[in-house]
């Protein structure tokens, strides 16, 4: 396993984005719980080694097939998510100005390579967005900027604000053409630099920011980073956190950034976050660091927001039915494995939620 096992192989990739937004039926039972403890027992969904459901704050079903609920799960790219949530905090403290924030105004180099005055106009919301003008594709392993190359490099900033600014051929859309303005390319290098970025704001390492901001007043007393070789947190992937801290993290966002009584993140920044700002494909868009799709229903799709990771870990919120899904997977060769989380939270989302609200 590499350092930060983060990423998504082509084959799964090509599995997330083929995923039906029509999920097969849900083995037979009155009894959700019984469904869902059938499906995995069944041997059929390969290495999912934890499944968490909460309904409207409440945990309604928990089941470890590896490990407890005190094992820290690799997280791989779900990390993402959590340096969007940190960036959402900064700006409420005032530490980042907003996401128009140049990314270069906060890190204490420049590009040595490829100079370019486009690079000078990178924002943070670039970062949150993957939709900078570098060409950074980990989905392409053509790409100059695929992370197995950055891997194989001390200076992992060094290596994205070092590769060049990429072209548009003929068959892809340009930002002006795309929805919402921005083409997307999956990054991990460009969130390892918003890492960067944060502790320029905010003058504090990201796992210090983190604890006092977001894992202490969730009550998370466990969180086990992955760091580059230079030292800094990998905030692109490889945190780990347990399944029940995954919850966590999902069910403020489902309260609108609120702990208890305590605003943790501001509600505005919930909305903004999960609202689309790049398509992916019709069906399926991105936010901050968010995967934004549709969740069958039987009275129709709902929206859902979430964390996502190689091997087909997932942390769904759908929150006109204040649902939480959490489902750690080390599925990590197989082709299939987003689908096979997306279709398993698909067939037993409607069973454990309420009505619509």
């Amino acid at each position: 396993m590499r350092l930060t096992g983060s990423s998504l192989s082509s084959l799964a990739t090509a599995a997330l984005l083929a995923t039906s937004a029509v999920a097969a039926p849900a083995p037979e039972s009155t009894d959700p719980a019984a469904a869902l403890n059938a499906e995995l027992d069944s041997g059929a969904l390969g290495a999912i080694t934890s499944v968490l459901v909460a309904h409207d704050g409440t945990i309604v079903f928990e089941r470890y097939l590896d490990g407890d609920a005190a094992t820290l799960r690799n997280t791989r790219s779900a990390t993402k998510t959590i340096a969007s949530v940190l960036t959402g905090i900064a700006i409420a403290r005032g530490e980042l100005p907003g996401v128009d924030a140049r990314m270069l105004d906060y890190l204490k180099r420049a590009p040595r390579a490829n100079p370019d005055p486009r690079k000078a106009a990178i924002t943070v919301e670039d970062l949150l967005t993957m939709s900078s003008v570098l060409e950074c594709d980990d989905w392409n392993s053509y790409s100059r900027g695929n992370e197995e190359r950055m891997y194989l490099v001390e200076d992992w900033l060094g290596f994205f604000l070092d590769l060049p600014i990429k072209g548009y051929p003929p068959w892809t859309p340009k930002p002006a053409d795309s929805p919402y303005g921005r083409a997307f390319s999956y990054c991990t290098a460009g969130v390892y630099a918003l890492g960067r970025v944060l502790e320029g704001a905010t003058g504090r390492p990201v796992e210090a920011y983190a604890e006092e901001h977001l894992w202490r007043p969730l009550g998370i007393d466990r969180a086990e980073w992955q760091r580059a070789p230079l030292g800094p947190v990998q905030t692109g992937g490889g945190l780990g956190l347990t399944t029940r801290s995954l919850y966590r993290v999902a069910q403020l966002y489902l309260d609108r950034g609120r702990a208890g009584d305590r605003e943790v993140v501001p509600a505005a920044w919930v909305e903004r976050s999960t609202t689309p700002k790049a398509r992916i494909r019709p069906g399926l868009e991105y936010g901050y660091l968010w995967w934004l799709r549709d969740v069958p229903f039987p009275e129709g799709p709902e929206r859902s927001f979430a964390m996502a990771g190689s091997g087909g870990n997932r942390v769904l919120v759908v929150p006109s039915r204040r649902l939480v899904f959490v489902v750690t997977s080390e599925n990590f060769d197989r082709p299939d494995a987003q689908r096979l989380t997306d279709d398993l939270i698909d067939r037993h989302a409607a069973a454990f939620a309420g009505p619509r609200r």
